[in-house]
């Protein structure tokens, strides 16, 4: 029994040991927005200050690059979601010829490096003689965030009970207004995941993006270019909005599925 107590303790140590691993760097970002550097350079503390928050828009360019990634990222969401539930009820659903071809489209997209998503879309639009910028990037990001859409969408009907909806249509419901009554509440929450995982992935793209983006900058690629002379405060600042933006909405997520429960 002591043998077990102590091994589950240190196994308890061990997890929390990772989650702090993970999240230094968190804080670090976190922290060094509130660094009252003297330069561009902000690598070393010099002192605590809120000044960077009220200066958010000094840098023009940067403003710029963070509205390309939440356009991007909000427009990407909205097409992958829509497309994604539709394949996802296929998938999951029905039986038809290609199925088995197109699972594994869409798993070779998820698996696949992104790089060689990158330069094969590069390829294509070079090709095609088309000119790169907010629409090809656009596209990039739809193709490699509709897979995963899908996939989770899938998952989430290949879990539900048919009698539900065969009892609807019984009682007399439509087509129609059995899917928006009885099956889109059922899947909703996997349609909610699979669109905040293409929220995320799509905001935070580096690779894929500056294959296809021609000369736009979006906030990951601005974060490179300034990484030669020095980034500033205010990419701290914005990172710590994204971070912060994102644990409201797993804590919105994670208090409405008790109350559900």
């Amino acid at each position: 029994m002591r043998k077990r107590k102590l091994a589950d303790r240190l196994l308890f140590g061990y997890v929390w040991l990772i989650i702090a691993w993970l999240f230094l760097p968190i804080a670090v970002m976190i922290a060094f927005g509130f660094n009252d550097t003297q330069s561009k350079s902000n690598v070393s503390w010099q002192g605590f200050t809120f000044k960077w928050w009220g200066r958010l828009d000094e840098y023009q360019d940067l403003t710029d690059a963070m509205i390309n990634s939440i356009q991007l990222a909000v427009i990407c969401v909205v097409i992958t979601t829509v497309l994604g539930t539709l394949m996802g009820l296929a998938l999951g659903r029905y039986r038809f010829k290609g199925q088995g071809a197109t699972n594994l489209i869409m798993f070779a997209a998820i698996s696949s490096p992104e790089l060689v998503m990158g330069a094969s879309l590069l390829s294509l639009f070079v090709s095609t003689g088309v000119d790169m910028g907010f629409t090809t990037a656009l596209i990039a990001h739809v193709l490699f965030c509709l897979s995963f859409v899908a996939i989770t969408v899938r998952a989430r009907v290949v879990g539900l009970d048919p009698s539900l909806e065969e009892a609807a249509r019984d009682l007399g419901a439509s087509t129609w207004t059995t899917f928006w009554r009885i099956t889109f509440p059922m899947i909703l929450p996997g349609v909610v995941a699979g669109a905040l995982l293409a929220f995320a992935l799509s905001i935070d793209d580096f690779v894929i993006t500056q294959f296809t983006s021609g000369a736009m900058q979006t906030f990951p690629l601005w974060i490179w270019g300034a990484t030669r002379i020095g980034v500033p405060p205010q990419v701290n600042i914005l990172g710590t909005l994204i971070f912060a933006v994102g644990v409201a909405i797993a804590v919105i997520n994670s208090v409405t599925a008790r109350r559900r429960t």
